[in-house]
């Protein structure tokens, strides 16, 4: 499996509030909505807790302030999300779900990438 992990950090003319709303119940559903088109077999939202232990930690290790949370969308292969993201479908529905995003999300601020999981402990 492959997995694309989104760091998302919320525009700044948005509440905490407001933002995890609207990831949550607004583009969370877009993101079921297109599920099948674009391949996905497992899509998590984690939203950041609110809690000074995050700067505690990021501080221990010279690091900067947190995201407001982490997507995580999982495929069966590079293949798969290849295919889905180059069909005309698939660009389609990128297209909304970007055009979505630009609702809620700092762009500038936020990363995105395509990972493997190497599983070390699955308790």
């Amino acid at each position: 499996m492959i997995k694309l992990v989104y760091c998302v950090c919320k525009r700044a003319d948005m509440s905490p509030e407001a933002f995890r709303e609207y990831w949550l119940e607004k583009h969370g559903n877009l993101v079921q909505r297109f599920a099948k088109i674009l391949r996905v077999k497992k899509y998590v939202q984690s939203h950041t807790i609110e809690s000074e232990i995050n700067s505690l930690l990021a501080t221990s290790r010279g690091m900067a302030t947190t995201y407001d949370g982490i997507a995580e969308i999982w495929w069966d292969d590079i293949e798969s999300f290849q295919e889905a993201s180059t069909s005309p479908s698939g660009q389609e529905a990128y297209s909304t779900l970007i055009d979505d995003e630009a609702k809620f999300i700092d762009f500038s601020q936020s990363r995105i990438f395509l990972t493997e999981e190497h599983f070390i402990l699955d308790l």
